[in-house]
């Protein structure tokens, strides 16, 4: 039997289709979706052939104190939290889920962007405190949403974006076209000219060196004082810092974030302290056909390479 350590708290937590399939396989499952503790992970981890990880950072000591460690499978798209390089000279094989969750990832961020110009969280909220107040938002038909980063989750954005008649600013210095698709609503620009024109800016990029701080203080000063800000893709790629300058300031509208540089969110966020600022707990691709896609992929990626584990 092969031992593989499962940590994603999602892992089969809509059908038991995955886990089924890992047992057919010949694997020995083994889950750890607790409470994190470092050392209590790297205990678990020290005898398995293969880990299924969620968001939680592999550490350079769990690795290494893993000796029988073959795969790792993430439980996801994004790969920020596995040293690849390490991964690479340990010859540990390292495998993702990416696209899968491109349409839950699109609803959410829609839903954010529906919510913070429309307040509904915040009316939510003043109803709940016993205040029956006018809300006063903003529409989003017709209005200029920018794109910064065009993957399949972007491009999911702008196919709902369509449907509210939006015009939609596309920066993404990796393609060199619109897709036909999106003729006539979308275009290709600058990020500086995707900043200034912007109703709504929502980031789509992955967390790398090139991308840290990509909107940061200039780029909040080349935004409308009423734009707003949404952040589905990976905390860190918007300085928080500079983003509560920015809104204390009155320099921007508001900001939806479902992504933190530190995560879970802490009692003392100033982030918190804004009411014109949503957070939502990294729940972006949460949908059951999402999360139970993802499950199967990540089993399955583990099975594939069941004859090198041997």
């Amino acid at each position: 039997m092969k031992k593989i350590l499962i940590t994603s708290k999602s892992f089969g937590h809509v059908s038991e289709e995955p886990l089924e399939m890992l047992h057919a396989a010949g694997c020995e499952t083994v889950f750890y979706n607790e409470a994190f503790d470092e050392m209590r992970f790297r205990a678990l981890l020290s005898d398995c052939a293969g880990l299924i990880i969620g968001s939680h950072k592999l550490s350079k000591e769990a690795v290494t104190g893993a000796k029988t460690l073959k795969i790792v499978s993430k439980h996801g798209a994004g790969l920020d939290n596995i040293d690849l390089p390490l991964m690479k000279r340990l010859g540990i094989t390292v495998t993702n889920v990416p696209a899968v969750n491109a349409n839950a990832v699109a609803d959410l961020t829609f839903g954010l962007i529906l919510d913070l110009s429309r307040g509904i969280s915040a009316a939510e909220r003043n109803v709940r405190a016993h205040e029956w107040k006018y809300f006063i938002g903003a529409d989003v038909y017709a209005k200029t949403l920018s794109l910064i980063g065009f993957g399949r989750i972007a491009q999911n954005v702008a196919r709902r974006a369509a449907g509210f008649s939006m015009r939609v600013l596309v920066y993404d210095p990796y393609i060199t076209e619109i897709p036909e698709e999106f003729l006539g609503f979308a275009e290709l620009t600058s990020i500086e000219d995707a900043l200034r024109n912007a109703d709504v800016v929502s980031v789509h990029v992955p967390l790398n060196d090139s991308t840290r701080d990509l909107i940061a203080a200039d780029e909040f000063r080349m935004m409308k004082p009423l734009c707003l800000i949404v952040n589905t893709s990976r905390g860190g790629v918007i300085n928080e810092n500079d983003l509560c300058e920015a809104l204390r300031e009155g320099r921007i509208g508001g900001a939806a974030l479902d992504v933190l540089e530190n995560e879970p969110v802490r009692a003392c966020e100033p982030l918190l302290r804004f009411d014109r600022v949503i957070i939502t707990p990294h729940m972006g691709m949460y949908s059951f056909e999402a999360v139970n896609q993802v499950s199967l992929i990540a089993a399955q990626n583990i099975i594939e390479h069941l004859p090198d584990l041997e």
